[in-house]
């Protein structure tokens, strides 16, 4: 019986030395281990040998199993590394590599960081705020009166009482009026809920960014400077920029801020309707009731706001007619922007 098992460590030995592949170890561990294995078939015939001699014998099977055993991880973990003694195995060198996806940033970030960035340049200050809001943050605090149609239901998402998904980011600019001395200046990315119809240009859930800045003696025309700096630098310094009137409880007087087309130079085209602008945000100067809800002294102080729709820029920039594309999550879509 020992001459046996030194054979059979002996074959073992031969068989594990020319492996070269998972399949062939595997087919080895059977042949070896398995329930009709030789080491199995020897503990069958233990019950032949000599009753003073079966501890011993019994003892010595044991240890070749275990030696077995620890040889095929052994192996198994060269072949994980590539690392075959003696030879290149059945392992081409030749084969290119096996390449693995690398990520990217999804173009709203690309777009929001860009944006952010911008006004990074000229002084602002990137803030954050919750986007579960209360009424007072998100309607009365920014001079939204109770009968404004944004409170009704159809266009605000309520939680509980008087807690709700914020529609916009400007209720963060209370609160930093709340804890912060002028001068303020700000910028606020961040995500903002509506009730919405999902289609090809609306989601319930996108993505705004705010801008406030709040010193004395601010005017209409800091406010076109800064938005005329930011739309050079972000579509070309050939974009024009044109401020028509409009209005928003927060700001007095307000504007809606358009670009020159960037696609057609203002000649006209499909994507500005003929025009040669493009709608991009909205503006105005802070409304002296905004300023005394954020505990300033509008008779001191005064400022402008603006916000804008990073999924409507992004759609702009990159050609994009469907906003549900940015959330389908979709690898063909998200690749083209690596």
């Amino acid at each position: 019986m020992e001459d046996k098992l030194i054979n059979l460590k002996k074959a073992f030995d031969e068989d594990i030395a020319n492996s070269s592949s998972r399949e062939n170890l595997e087919s080895i561990k059977i042949k070896y281990l398995g329930r009709k294995g030789a080491v199995t078939q020897v503990f069958k015939e233990l019950g032949q040998v000599p009753a003073d001699k079966k501890p011993v014998i019994g003892q010595k099977i044991n240890q070749l199993k275990g030696e077995i055993s620890q040889s095929l991880e052994a192996k198994e973990k060269e072949l994980e590394n590539g690392q075959i003694s003696g030879s290149t195995g059945n392992f081409d060198i030749s084969l290119p590599a096996i390449t693995k996806d690398v990520g990217s940033p999804h173009p709203l970030t690309i777009v929001k960081d860009e944006v952010c960035s911008l006004f990074v340049e000229m002084g602002f200050k990137i803030v954050e705020g919750p986007e579960i809001e209360t009424e007072h943050y998100n309607f009365e605090a920014l001079n939204i009166p109770l009968e404004h149609p944004s409170r009704e239901s159809f266009d605000t998402f309520y939680i509980k009482d008087k807690f709700l998904l914020r529609s916009h980011t400007s209720p963060v600019q209370i609160r930093v009026m709340e804890k912060e001395e002028p001068p303020v200046q700000i910028i606020v990315p961040g995500k903002v809920y509506r009730p919405d119809a999902v289609d090809a240009s609306h989601s319930y859930m996108f993505h705004q960014i705010e801008g406030l800045l709040v010193d004395k003696g601010i005017t209409f025309a800091h406010l076109k400077g800064v938005l005329s700096v930011f739309t050079k630098k972000l579509f070309g310094e050939k974009t024009k920029t044109r401020f028509r009137p409009s209005f928003f409880p927060f700001t007095e007087p307000s504007a809606e801020v358009d670009v020159s087309c960037f696609i057609c130079g203002g000649t006209g085209c499909s994507v500005c309707g003929q025009s040669g602008w493009i709608e991009i945000l909205g503006a105005g100067m802070v409304h002296p009731k905004v300023l005394k809800a954020g505990e300033i002294d509008s008779k001191e102080y005064s400022g402008f706001a603006f916000g804008m729709g990073v999924d409507r820029i992004a759609m702009l920039k990159y050609g994009i007619n469907d906003i549900r594309l940015f959330y389908e999550n979709d690898l063909r879509f998200t690749k083209q922007f690596s």
